[in-house]
């Protein structure tokens, strides 16, 4: 078993007796952190492959389909601090155990339904579930690893979190090449059961000596905030900017936001401590964790539906064309952290940074017309970059904090990864559906009204009413198929040019020197109830 405290004499904590030292032990561990991992960052990533069928079958609009993806990332995000702290109070341990037994019991509900609405709602479960799974993965890592151990198996944890992203994609595609959608969530509910039988046999349990207090209004705050941020987005385009919903809820969101500041400089044990962000490896990590998953998990939303609907591949081939980007991704990341603590998590994090901007503004030059080596071009450059960014962001956050704020240190990186993944989706989502809808509703000016505003609505509909009109279908498809590429290249710009600025970000803000070669712990001064050791 694995306590999360250290004695005082060893702050760094490896002579404490719960430090497990046996490395076949810490090998099966990983295994069940890379499982669990994998099963909540599948659950975004495989779902986008299973989306053009499921448009066709259950009718979901483009709205629809932002939703019942974003149903998990919101709730996913919105819990992780609160779960974080429970895990740190009552034991991670039966917190990972918890989070597989409800995400797979909601997986198993969403395969025997078809209703867009009911989907939308076992995947807000699925979210909560997968809220109790993901922060104790990194911080059973943090608490249980010998600190010699720890970058090594962070990095591993970062390339199983992002290779996890597209090896979730190949098998969706798997299973929809021979059944429907709907099986997607038999890979959740498999995943899930293999890892909580592995949970129950090795996973260690610690919990802080000192536990903080359970926040429920910073809870309730940061639910409100991304929510409404989220939802304003997604709704947008298709109520209208200024639209009594939409100004609604960017106005929850936007007073959410300020308020879980205002609640966290003054209250005694919040959720989070705004004054953390002082810290340039806490701050700089979170937002370039931030900006890697908006753009990575944006991508996976469009390119998707681009290569299914427009270039018409098939699951599985479409899984395939983006199976090279993991090649890239799970390798480089098991060395990125040692090289950020030798050069420094600015230079090694900003160059990640950079080189996902060029891959991004490679996708936004495709056309209907697939080049699928300018894809995989855009693919390799990307993927490297996710691997030097993710690597040195998650370890100058966990090494921004003492072990003691292990907890916080692992629910910070991961909210600011889901926050990212639900507002990329949200945001870039709708700049491909603003930009798809206002293209094609000139070539619709004679359908009916009721046509017209399905076909709007996804480019599913307007293929299918293509099909049924002898003679402007063809003309029709071209038209939906060309004003989707038009939404494509706009809203991979936009993914772009927010890498470019996170990186210049990240250049200026993150630790210009590494962490200590012998520990790799940098714990930095200035804030209060931080350990010296400023850097």
């Amino acid at each position: 078993m694995a306590n999360s405290h250290s004695s005082p004499a060893d702050p760094a904590g490896d002579h404490d007796p719960f430090i497990i030292t046996d490395p076949r032990r810490l090998r099966l561990i990983l295994v069940v952190v890379g499982l669990s991992l994998m099963m909540v960052v599948s659950g975004v990533s495989g779902l986008n492959i299973a989306l053009p069928d499921m448009a066709r079958d259950t009718g979901a609009t483009q709205s629809q389909l932002q939703w019942i993806v974003d149903a998990y990332t919101v709730t996913l995000a919105g819990l992780l601090f609160t779960s974080g702290a429970i895990g740190d109070r009552f034991g991670r341990r039966r917190l990972l155990i918890s989070g597989l037994a409800l995400f797979g019991l909601a997986a198993g509900g969403a395969l025997f339904t078809h209703e867009p609405s009911w989907l939308i709602g076992y995947r807000a479960l699925m979210g909560v579930g997968a809220a109790m799974v993901m922060p104790t993965t990194l911080s059973i890592i943090t608490t249980s690893f010998p600190v010699a151990r720890r970058p090594q198996a962070i990095g591993l944890w970062i390339g199983m979190a992002s290779g996890g992203a597209v090896l979730g994609l190949v098998a969706s595609g798997l299973l929809l090449e021979w059944f429907s959608w709907s099986s997607f969530f038999v890979l959740n509910v498999v995943l899930a059961a293999l890892a909580l039988v592995g949970a129950v046999a090795v996973a260690p349990n610690s919990v802080d000596e000192h536990p903080p207090g359970l926040d429920l209004i910073g809870a309730v705050l940061t639910i409100l905030a991304v929510g409404g941020l989220v939802f304003g987005t997604i709704e947008g385009p298709v109520q209208g900017w200024g639209s009594w919903q939409t100004v609604t809820a960017f106005t929850v969101g936007i007073l959410g936001a300020v308020g879980f500041v205002v609640w966290g400089l003054k209250a005694k044990e919040p959720l989070l401590d705004p004054r953390l962000f002082r810290l340039r490896g806490y701050s700089s990590g979170a937002a370039s964790n931030f900006i890697q998953f908006f753009a990575a998990f944006g991508f996976f939303f469009i390119s998707s539906q681009y290569l299914q609907f427009v270039v018409g591949l098939s699951p599985l081939l479409t899984a395939c064309a983006m199976l090279p980007m993991s090649a890239v991704v799970i390798p480089l990341s098991r060395i990125a952290p040692g090289l950020a603590i030798r050069f420094g998590f600015n230079r090694v994090g900003a160059l990640g940074l950079g080189a996902m901007a060029v891959g991004v503004a490679t996708f936004a030059t495709l056309q209907v017309e697939l080049n699928y080596w300018v894809f995989l071009a855009g693919l390799v450059v990307f993927g490297a970059g996710m691997a030097f960014a993710g690597g040195p962001a998650t370890t100058a956050i966990t090494s921004s904090l003492p072990r003691a704020k292990q907890g916080i240190a692992s629910s910070t990186n991961d909210t600011s990864r889901e926050l990212g993944s639900a507002l990329g989706i949200a945001v870039l989502g709708s700049v491909l559906n603003g930009v798809y809808r206002a293209n094609l509703e000139p070539h619709l000016s004679e359908a009916p009204p009721a046509a017209a505003e399905a076909a709007t609505a996804s480019i599913a509909a307007a293929q299918e009413m293509a099909t049924k009109l002898p003679v402007q279908g063809a003309e029709l498809a071209a038209a939906a198929d060309q004003a989707f590429m038009s939404g494509v290249s706009q809203a991979f710009a936009v993914g772009a040019g927010a890498l470019a600025l996170g990186s210049l970000f990240v250049l200026w803000r993150a630790p210009r020197q590494g962490a200590d070669p012998g520990t790799g712990v940098v714990v930095e001064s200035g804030t209060p109830g931080m350990a010296a050791g400023d850097h």
